[in-house]
């Protein structure tokens, strides 16, 4: 089972040793935090790849500070790829053991997998009862790809799903050795910490959603600015600023797949899960307001540029990218598209194949074209100017606000999705593609 990332850690007189299964966008930032902090850790992956670069020294997968992490606690950091079944592996070297052991397991799962199916693999390949000699314990990460490190050593607060306060305790006292702050400690049955995990990811995407849909509203109220909106509603304390910004969908690993993961349960469970269904149809709308947008200025003998690809800043992540879905529209309602992202590049060239033309810098992107758009806020795009721009007519398509609007030159027409109203119109190859 790579990329479940399992830890599982042995408790005695000193620090425990640590096994952390997986050596991917969560296992390696894990592995090398947990070594830097004092912990000797043995990483596993089936990905020879991943415990080369490790064992070389160097990191994995691009994440910031990852490498930091890794040059520290690289004495302390050992890896192994000879496993097939993370799980089974772990309960038959617990064959071979009488002490204590426990096994955490990090990776989102539905609710009543831990105390299930995960339960019963490993009691069936360990020979042993989960219990006063095994112990199991469910504990996600909430984490987000470009600044995974810094949320593992600073986390808002720690969910921990036990099989009883032995596991519960000894996990908690390696988090008490590894992380910056003092965070609450949650700490509860399987089912109760798993159904936490997706209902956090799931609420904030309602947020996410919420504030996109009051950006819908204000492109057709004249005078109406989804920002000042939301930067007053978010002073209420029982709504907060966090993630009620408008602007686009959300995208990556983690959001989507939690969301539909919570309709789907209740579906399982006889229940309508309808805020759940209608965030992830508010989401899936936001890449059609955006070629919208484009549709209102020009038809499809425009030239566009997409400025981001990654699903978030500080990533290479593509996975769910309104960026890419927003190119792939574009060209397939005849448009031609020339992308850059400072880090995604590659792998949305990969999504995206020929249907777009690839540039080296944001230069190159915007020097030719009638239309950009910042779908990922790098922050490299705010320096977008008149001078890569040229003395042309420009249409610069900005829902994150970072272009400033000085700097553009009297030949360019910036428009905020949220903010400018609009007319309910589109261009006929765009209307032609979204159906």
């Amino acid at each position: 089972m790579p990329d479940s990332y399992t830890a599982s850690a042995t408790w005695g007189r000193e620090k425990p040793r640590l096994s952390v299964i997986g050596l991917g966008k969560l296992g390696s930032p894990m592995s090398a935090v947990f070594a830097s902090k004092g912990f000797d850790v043995v990483g596993v992956d089936l990905n020879r790849h991943f415990v080369d670069a490790i064992n070389a020294g160097r990191a994995p997968v691009d994440e910031p500070q990852l490498q930091d992490h890794l040059d520290k606690g690289r004495a302390r950091l050992f890896t192994n790829r000879f496993v097939i079944n993370a799980v089974r592996a772990i309960g038959e070297a617990l064959r071979q053991k009488d002490s204590y052991h426990i096994v955490v397991v990090t990776s989102t799962v539905m609710p009543g997998s831990t105390g299930g199916e995960i339960r019963a693999a490993l009691e069936a390949a360990s020979g042993r009862q989960v219990g006063p000699d095994l112990g199991l314990c469910y504990n996600p990460e909430f984490i987000a790809l470009g600044t995974v490190v810094r949320d593992m050593l600073n986390p808002d607060f720690l969910l921990i799903g036990e099989n009883d306060d032995k596991a519960g305790t000894l996990l908690s006292d390696v988090y008490r050795d590894s992380i910056n702050v003092k965070p609450v400690y949650r700490r509860m049955n399987f089912v109760n910490a798993e159904l936490a995990k997706i209902s956090v990811n799931t609420f904030v995407t309602t947020k996410i959603s919420y504030a996109n849909m009051l950006g819908e509203l204000c492109d057709r109220l004249p005078g109406a600015d989804a920002n000042v909106v939301t930067e007053a509603i978010g002073s209420d304390s029982r709504i907060g600023m966090k993630y009620i910004r408008p602007a686009i969908g959300y995208g990556g690993p983690c959001f989507p797949r939690d969301n539909k993961a919570f309709a789907a349960l209740g579906r399982k469970l006889g229940v309508v899960c309808d805020l759940a269904e209608a965030t992830d149809k508010v989401n899936h709308r936001q890449v059609q307001r955006i070629l919208d947008v484009i549709g209102l200025f020009h038809d499809s003998s425009a030239d566009v540029a997409v400025l981001g690809l990654s699903y978030k800043p500080a990533t290479p992540v593509v996975e769910e990218s309104q960026g890419v879905a927003v190119s792939l529209g574009l060209a397939d309602a005849g448009y031609s598209v020339t992308v850059f992202d400072p880090q995604a590049q590659a792998n949305g060239l990969a999504v995206l194949g020929d249907k777009v033309i690839p540039a080296e810098s944001l230069a190159a992107a915007v020097a030719a074209v009638h239309v950009v758009v910042v779908m990922t806020p790098w922050p490299d795009f705010a320096a977008l100017d008149a001078a890569m721009l040229g003395d042309r007519p420009v249409l610069v398509v900005d829902p994150w606000r970072i272009v400033d609007a000085k700097r553009l030159g009297p030949q360019a027409t910036l428009v905020n999705p949220g903010h400018s109203a609009m007319p309910a119109r589109r261009s006929p190859a765009l209307a032609q593609a979204a159906e």
